[in-house]
């Protein structure tokens, strides 16, 4: 982790213009092909929730400007950025689980596998702190979404990326999900959420 001098930061004018609207994220809404990366996941006995969840990880640690965060009049780049995830409950709530991202797929597996049982155990919500290292990600796997909006308190100092997956559908031959990508226009552009996509695919497709 390391804090940015914004003074000879190339995103200096683009973060001091965006940061002062009331709503300074964009979001964009893509479909993700997830043929392989489904049949894959069930050959292995895999959860595809997590499978697909890892490799979304995997993309967003690769791209620097995922890894910004606004902590008070700061700009910090960590090292390795995490992930709070909502996991719903038997009760229809849902809590969030917050597990770290682990270069080894096995052992990002293990840890969120019981830290999704301590949520689904446990009632309530824990909330994540300003300035924190995660990425938020959600999975609507009810609805083939083409648009979505979040939740979001303008007064709560968030900067963290938002994904969300919707229901996998069979199109032209192929399983595909819709999936949702929210980032603060002051850290990251059009041209950062290309690069996530394009390596999310990649790596679904692997």
């Amino acid at each position: 982790m390391k804090k940015i001098n914004i003074d000879t930061w190339k995103r200096k004018d683009h973060f001091r213009f965006f940061s002062q609207f009331e709503e300074p994220f964009f979001g964009v809404v893509v479909n993700i092909d997830c043929t392989t990366a489904y049949a894959k996941a069930k050959k292995l006995g895999h959860s595809f929730f997590l499978y697909y969840l890892y490799r979304a990880m995997k993309a967003a640690n690769q791209i620097e400007e995922f890894r910004y965060r606004i902590e008070g009049e700061d700009i910090i780049i960590h090292d390795q950025i995490n992930v709070s995830t909502t996991i719903n409950r038997k009760d229809d709530t849902f809590g969030f689980a917050y597990f770290d991202y682990h270069t080894n797929e096995e052992i990002f597996i293990a840890n969120a596998k019981k830290a999704i049982e301590e949520v689904q155990q446990s009632e309530g919500l824990k909330l994540a702190q300003p300035g924190s290292c995660d990425m938020h990600f959600s999975a609507i796997p009810w609805v083939d979404f083409t648009s979505l909006s979040h939740a979001r308190s303008f007064s709560f100092p968030d900067s963290s990326p938002k994904i969300s997956v919707g229901k996998m559908i069979e199109k032209d031959g192929t399983q595909q999900f819709a999936v949702s990508v929210h980032i603060h226009h002051g850290l990251a552009d059009g041209l950062h959420v290309g690069k996530f996509v394009s390596l999310f695919q990649e790596l679904m497709n692997k």
